[in-house]
């Protein structure tokens, strides 16, 4: 998670539940891709801070990288092969998907 200002907590003091997300990152793995691809992304939509919502393939070289256009629809990007880089403009970051994905076999 990347918070861009102070972090905003619920219920306000220590906490883990972050108010103002700019990027959330969820790695996939079998197990959760379906939550993290429904329930939960509908959830997440409803963050007004939110920018980009990254979801990194465990088992794959693809990162997809969903954003809201200027409509406030929810774009979503697809970054696939070890030579792809990843940019989440929002943070001004940018991320080589072979980091990301150092583990993976060959």
């Amino acid at each position: 998670m990347v918070i861009c200002g102070p972090p905003r907590f619920h219920p306000p003091g220590p906490a883990d539940t972050v108010l103002n997300p700019t990027v959330i990152v969820e790695v996939l793995s079998p197990s959760t891709e379906a939550y993290d691809r429904g329930d939960k992304f509908v959830a997440y939509r409803s963050i007004a801070s939110l920018r980009h919502y990254v979801l990194v393939d465990g088992q794959r070289p693809t990162v997809e990288v969903f954003s809201p256009d200027a409509s406030g629809n929810w774009c979503n990007t697809v970054f696939q092969g070890l030579q792809a880089v990843v940019e989440l403009p929002a943070v001004g970051v940018t991320l080589p998907v072979a980091e990301l994905h150092a583990d993976l076999p060959p």
